[in-house]
């Protein structure tokens, strides 16, 4: 054997992530395409892998990847001539109290807004579908028809084949030894049989995917975990056609094979393999069995399935799977080297997403950006905390052990906290502050009243918090309150050429003055939003960049990525130099008006400008702006005086009745105002026009950017969706986001975030409203609106206008 000397693309791996992306890449787009596998085909962890298939996530994007791997699987022997152990037999999950039932029931209504048929079924059906099944304990369970099961091999083998048919070359016992660089790009991937020279590569290594990107200076944050399963002899009555079975109360699944079971589960008390290197010899090797940790599945299946108690094990598998620090897998290009895709971290979703997951990572290698809204599975979501091993691991731990467990709405993970705080943590700690974290900070979520533990308690339906927050809310409508907002991602670009490349990357107009402030999104060329932030002018060839927490790498990925070939421009990460405290409210103004010598009138500091002030002998960088709606200030303060500034202002402020406020009313006040959040209102799927943020993009200007021709496209057409808000009387209702919106009674999209409006007095939604024949005014208005929640279809009316704006004098006054 002889590898060749070039290829266009190298693909490290031959699971079935690494299979599906080579076929993929030769199928769709006649790539010429090289796969590596340091062992044989699936030797890693999918050759023992389970092979459950479900479809359903909270994510509509992620929901379709896993979908058309159902769809790729179905026809995939007809094509290669190898079968794929696919069987449709529907999946069955069981609910044995209220809050998991209304978790099924919300569940229910996503299936239904992303076009899937999931049926909520009593224990009688359940029993009569599965009858050696114990039900007694059973409230109900959902049935998702399509779902099934396959083997993991088998798909693997018939995928590599198909990717051999188009074209790929596949090579076994080859292992990758490291690349040649030039800057950040990868020009050549060593082995131990030769280099070859490749335009991208693509890291589908499985749990060596951490290793192997660490050769090329990349973070992929992995920890291998041990999962074990037990198959079992033949069950005398268990049909062969028995649908998949998750028991998730009894933290357990099985699925039928070979007249027996498949049982495994998901421990609270998981077992990490290592958090050092993988042994590269691991091919085809488990780890030894161990009943002692496995007996609490084993009893709670009993305990389902009576006949387990009498029937023989055949074998017991324990393996390492990859598991990651939130349960989503991992795709996309490296943020550290500019032609290094990834795929890995399945979290024993590999089965069920291979076919999808390599569909979309060969579109993504092919045209340098993500075909669709791939953001919770980003590689760009993490962080350099994310190099710490330790604290990987202890994260991927708890949300392995989380794998089963109820998905309560706003549940904070617990492990590795803190980790990074602002300067005024323990001032807010003494404050009643209940926080949360997001990319490694800690953030007050809300403040706790004196009758009130400062800790969540999580449930379906209305949270402990939820009447702080709304006084919380109301202080800053009528009062001032201050936020600690010190985790923003924030850089400085610079450079002569700094005002050129925002003006190619930035679809507002941000080459205003210096002192100009510019609301702006980033857009992808087929003009939906990958990003929106601020833009301030600091000097002629200097500007400040703001955005969310979350978004730090992938932002300063983003921008760096399309600063153009040969421009002198150079961004910054400065997140730390600078803590941040919003001061919000109509009495905003009063307070700091108090604590600088600066004019910060409306005539002399209007809305959207930047100018530094002076606060505590302290200078500080005051950007006029605001998200929740009210007269305000962003101060961005030099780290190290955060407190001095901040006890400052609490000081002045006191005649004022300020507070410091969290950022649960933070959600519910821009909900009010109606503005967008990036992730889940806007998001690559949609564009400014359908966003209703048209104003924000410079269409009029003579000026070329990213994403425009793909708007011109549009600008002229009807739009088939448009974003609208909508408010529900009824006070026991929760909104949370993909519930249906039904128009005259037919289902026309879903919301895209929820919340409860304290000032309005109502439940809102914002969702999409979609219609082939196009969305115009006309058709907004003229519907009669219901929203389904957890499948209860409640009146709702729509809005497409700001549910709550205060008189613009007053926010300037």
């Amino acid at each position: 054997m002889t590898l060749p000397s070039q290829a266009a693309v190298v693909v490290i791996g031959g699971g079935i992530i690494g299979c599906s992306t080579a076929y993929h890449l030769a199928r769709d787009h006649k790539v010429d395409v090289v796969l590596l596998e340091q062992g044989k085909l699936t030797s890693g962890s999918t050759w023992h892998a389970a092979g459950l298939v479900g479809q359903l996530r909270s994510s509509a994007s992620i929901t379709r990847v896993l979908k058309y791997s159902v769809d790729l699987y179905k026809g995939l022997e007809a094509e290669t001539g190898l079968a794929t152990g696919w069987k449709m037999t529907g999946c069955l999950r069981l609910a044995t109290n209220a809050d998991r039932w209304t978790e099924y029931k919300r569940l229910a209504t996503t299936a239904k807004s992303f076009g899937m048929d999931m049926h909520l079924l009593s224990p009688a059906e359940v029993k009569a579908m599965w009858p050696l099944m114990e039900t007694g304990d059973l409230v109900g369970a959902s049935w998702l028809p399509t779902d099934g099961q396959a083997s993991p091999s088998d798909i693997t083998q018939s995928l590599a084949k198909g990717a051999r048919m188009h074209g790929a070359k596949l090579y076994e016992d080859v292992r990758v030894t490291g690349f040649e660089m030039k800057g950040d790009r990868i020009t050549a991937v060593k082995t131990d049989q030769g280099d070859i020279a490749c335009d991208k590569v693509v890291n589908c290594a499985g749990q060596w995917a951490r290793q192997v990107g660490a050769m090329a200076g990349i973070n992929v944050p992995l920890q291998p975990v041990k999962h074990q399963y037990i198959v079992t002899e033949k069950i005398a009555g268990l049909a062969t056609d028995a649908p998949t079975l998750r028991d998730p109360d009894r933290r357990t699944y099985f699925k039928e094979e070979v007249g027996g079971l498949v049982m495994g589960g998901y421990e609270p008390n998981p077992q990490a393999w290592t958090t050092g290197e993988v042994p590269n010899d691991w091919e085809f090797r488990l780890f030894d069995d161990d009943y002692d940790h496995f007996e609490q599945h084993l009893i709670q299946a009993i305990a389902r399935v009576p006949a387990l108690e009498t029937v023989g094990v055949k074998q017991m598998i324990n393996g390492p799977e990859s598991f990651t620090p939130d349960g989503n897998f991992i795709l996309g290009v490296a943020p550290e080297c500019a032609n290094m895709f990834v795929g890995a971290g399945f979290n024993a979703f590999g089965i069920a997403s291979g076919g999808g997951a390599g569909w979309v990572l060969a579109q993504w290698v092919v045209d340098g950006e993500a075909p669709l809204d791939l953001w919770v599975v980003d590689i760009r979501r993490f962080s350099n905390l994310h190099r710490d091993r330790h604290w990987v691991c202890e994260r991927t731990l708890e949300a392995y052990g989380k794998h089963y467990t109820i998905g309560f709405p706003h549940e904070e993970y617990a492990s590795g906290r803190p980790r990074i705080v602002s300067p005024l943590y323990e001032r807010l700690k003494r404050q009643r502050a209940v926080f949360g974290s997001k990319l490694g900070w800690e953030r007050p979520n809300w403040f706790a009243p004196e009758s009130v533990e400062p800790k969540d308690v999580y449930s379906m339906g209305r949270q402990n918090w939820f009447a702080a927050v709304g006084d919380e809310h109301r202080h800053v409508r009528e009062h001032v309150g201050i936020f600690d907002q010190s985790s923003f991602a924030k850089y400085e670009l610079s450079g002569p050429d700094a005002a050129k490349a925002l003006d190619w990357i930035c679809a507002n107009d941000v080459s205003k003055p210096v002192g100009r402030l510019t609301y702006t999104q980033l857009l992808n060329t087929r003009g939906g939003i990958e990003a929106d932030l601020t833009v301030s002018r600091l000097a002629e060839e200097k500007f400040y960049i703001v955005t969310g927490t979350g978004f730090r790498t992938h932002d300063a990925s983003w921008i760096s990525d399309h600063i153009g070939e040969g421009l002198d421009a150079r961004l910054t990460d400065v997140t730390e130099d600078f803590g941040t405290l919003s001061l919000m409210g109509p009495r905003a103004r009063d307070v700091l008006s108090a604590v600088t010598g600066s004019d910060v009138s409306n005539a002399s500091f209007p809305f959207g400008h930047i100018r530094e002030i002076v606060i505590a002998g302290h200078t500080v960088r005051a950007l006029r702006v605001t998200y929740v709606g009210e007269l305000g200030w962003e101060l961005h303060v030099p780290i190290a005086a955060t407190g001095e500034v901040f006890d400052a202002l609490m000081a002045a402020g006191k005649e004022h009745d300020i507070r410091p406020v969290g950022y649960r009313a933070l959600e519910s006040l821009r909900l009010e105002k109606g503005y967008r959040a990036w992730g889940s209102d806007i998001t690559p799927n949609d564009t400014p026009l359908e966003a209703g943020l048209g104003w924000a993009v410079k269409l009029r200007k003579n000026t070329d950017f990213v994403g425009r021709r793909a708007l011109e496209k549009v600008g002229g057409a009807s739009l088939k969706k448009r974003f609208a808000g909508f408010t529900v009387d009824d006070p026991e209702i929760v909104l949370l986001g993909r519930e249906t919106i039904l128009r005259d009674g037919e289902p026309v999209g879903y919301l895209t975030s929820g919340g409860h409006g304290y000032t309005v007095g109502k439940n809102i939604g914002y969702g999409y409203v979609r219609s082939a024949d196009g969305v115009s005014d006309d058709f907004l208005a003229s519907g009669s609106y219901e929203l389904v929640v957890a499948m209860q279809r409640t009146p709702a009316n729509i809005h497409l206008e700001p549910l709550y704006d205060p008189a613009m004098e007053r926010v300037k006054a």
